[in-house]
Order: structure tokens, then C-alpha cells, then sequence
């Protein structure tokens, strides 16, 4: 059940990024979805979705080494010392 839940947990962000995605193609194709008010905001709504994607999926692989202990010991210097 555990795994179930994680594997949503990933899937769930991942279907944001490729919606931010597929929103910043049509902006630049000049293809306009009606839910949006000016072309800009449908790109920015889009890069939005995206990066919220990118960064959950990556902090959430990040924990999970950190928690197996399986990063480098001169990254984890890098940013304890920032």
C-alpha cells in the first residue's frame, strides 16, 4: 500500500509538467487554449506547472537519498555551507 501511494505521489506532478509543458508548446505555436486570458498567461501558467513538477519529483529524489545516505559527502559540503 505504501509503495502504491508513493508511486502517486510522483505520477501526480508528473502529469503537471506534462501539462505545463504541452501549455508553453501551444503559447509558442501561437495555438490558444480559451481557459486563459492573453497567450502570456497561458505561458506562464504553463512554466509554472512545470517547475512545480520538476522541483517536487526532485526534491522527493533528493530526500530519498539523503534518507538512504546515498549522496556525495562534497555535495552535502556544498550546501550546508550556502
Amino acid at each position: 500500500m505504501g509503495r502504491i501511494i508513493a508511486v502517486l505521489l510522483l505520477v501526480i506532478p508528473g502529469i503537471f509538467s506534462a501539462i505545463g509543458i504541452k501549455l508553453m508548446r501551444d503559447a509558442l505555436f501561437n495555438e490558444f487554449t480559451p481557459l486563459f486570458i492573453h497567450i502570456g498567461v497561458q505561458f506562464t501558467v504553463g512554466v509554472l506547472l512545470f517547475l512545480f513538477g520538476l522541483a517536487f519529483i526532485g526534491g522527493f529524489i533528493i530526500h530519498r537519498d539523503r534518507k538512504k545516505q546515498n549522496t556525495d559527502q562534497a555535495c552535502n559540503a556544498c550546501i550546508k555551507n550556502r
